[in-house]
């Protein structure tokens, strides 16, 4: 397992301002077979700019002094506070894998003097997410406009050292940002969670999901990979068990009652329609509530002992914060109805749901619900920190 790295991508507040998000977690997704095992926004105010352009000059220099230069002066431009006190997002992203380093710097692509090698017939290739989304003009040797779109280290010497920096401003900042550039009066907020379908296999779709949230205009202020425990599971769709008793055991009794009719060919008492109401409808709907726990927690509660009712689920999801005017309803009508075959087109469920319990991405309904999911999820908690301290401590082997 020597060979098993932890690595990371920054986005850039450029590309975060861009919506360029989405296309570009869609790619580093997709491309490998890397896990994704951290997410969170973060924003810099100017004493960690000058620390972290500090850190890039210092490990870049050993490889190319004017890509060292380049991306230091960048992060001191972009990265700081703006005059007014307001702050610049970034999104951190941890991946795990073998040659993690390699694999991630090949999809992102070389920036500065290095690039040249990406041009093809005096065009851009658009191999790499940088042939993409990042923008270099030069007069001659002199470069007067630099957006990279994305930051990575391209060994594992640079990004441990890069790293201990990350876990202690990831530990000390709060994972939902605020004094943003954009923030403003008069907008609410809204939780999102991309649910585990979208990651069984490396795939574009939690990227595209991300790209058509984009749509909104909404900010994204917050980001965490989560493993839902059966225990939040279990609260968090509390509400959902007696809808459901109240919309399928009705029917379910009333199905019960005929084929027991015509089976045996007599005629029940209609009292016994209300018994198997409360029996068998009640179970079956049971069943469905228990589907949908294992669905976001990988676990049935019923088998699940109490003594690891608040472990971490075996499946994952990315919980995701949007900020804005009107964010609710904005982002419900971008999802479409829960029913992915009554959405309309274009929206995220058409495009990439199956039925109502996997119907790929959940959105909370109102004020008080977004107040309720937050306090589930925990969303003031991330464990990207964590993550980190653990593979540098466990000789960059076990997270």
């Amino acid at each position: 397992m020597a060979d098993i790295e932890l690595s990371y991508v920054l986005i850039t507040p450029y590309s975060l301002m861009k919506s360029r998000t989405g296309g570009i977690i869609a790619r580093l997704l997709s491309r490998t077979d890397l896990e994704l095992v951290g997410a969170q926004v973060l924003t810099f105010d100017n004493q960690r700019a000058k620390e972290y352009a500090g850190l890039l000059k210092k490990t870049v220099e050993k490889r190319n002094i004017e890509d060292a230069e380049l991306l230091s002066n960048y992060v001191l431009e972009n990265f700081s506070e703006r005059e007014d006190g307001k702050l610049h997002r970034i999104m951190m992203l941890l991946f795990r894998g073998k040659n993690a380093c390699k694999k991630l710097f090949n999809i992102v692509g070389p920036i500065g003097s290095s690039r040249v090698g990406h041009y093809q017939d005096g065009a851009i290739t658009g191999e790499t997410i940088r042939d993409t989304y990042s923008d270099l003009v030069q007069d001659g040797k002199k470069i007067r406009y630099f957006e990279p779109a994305v930051l990575t280290p391209p060994t594992m010497e640079d990004a441990d050292e890069k790293m201990r920096f990350f876990a202690e401003f990831a530990n000390s900042s709060t994972n939902i940002v605020d004094n943003t550039v954009t923030c403003s009066n008069g907008t609410e907020r809204t939780l999102v969670i991309i649910k585990p379908d979208n990651w069984r296999h490396p795939s574009t779709k939690p990227g595209n999901v991300i790209d058509m949230l984009s749509f909104t205009g909404l900010r994204m202020v917050a980001a965490k990979i989560h493993k839902m425990p059966v225990a939040d599971a279990l609260e968090f769709y509390a509400p959902v068990k007696n809808a459901l008793r109240e919309k399928l055991a009705p029917s379910i009794g009333k199905k019960a009652y005929k084929l027991l009719e015509k089976e045996f060919g007599v005629k029940l008492p209609e009292w016994a329609e209300g018994k198997l109401t409360e029996t068998i409808g009640v179970s079956f709907a049971d069943k469905q509530f228990s589907n949908i726990i294992e669905f976001m927690s990988g676990r049935r509660p019923e088998d699940c002992p109490e003594s690891e009712l608040d472990d971490p689920g075996l499946v994952k999801c990315m919980v995701l914060i949007y900020e804005g005017k009107d964010a609710i309803a904005k982002i419900r009508k971008v999802l479409g109805p829960t029913d992915p075959t009554k959405a309309p087109g274009g929206t995220v469920r058409r495009d990439f749901g199956h039925d109502i319990m996997v119907n790929t991405a959940h959105a909370s309904d109102a004020p008080e619900s977004v107040i309720r999911e937050m306090g589930i999820i925990k969303i003031s908690e991330n464990e990207l920190s964590l993550r980190i301290t653990e593979y540098l401590e466990n000789d960059k082997v076990k997270i």
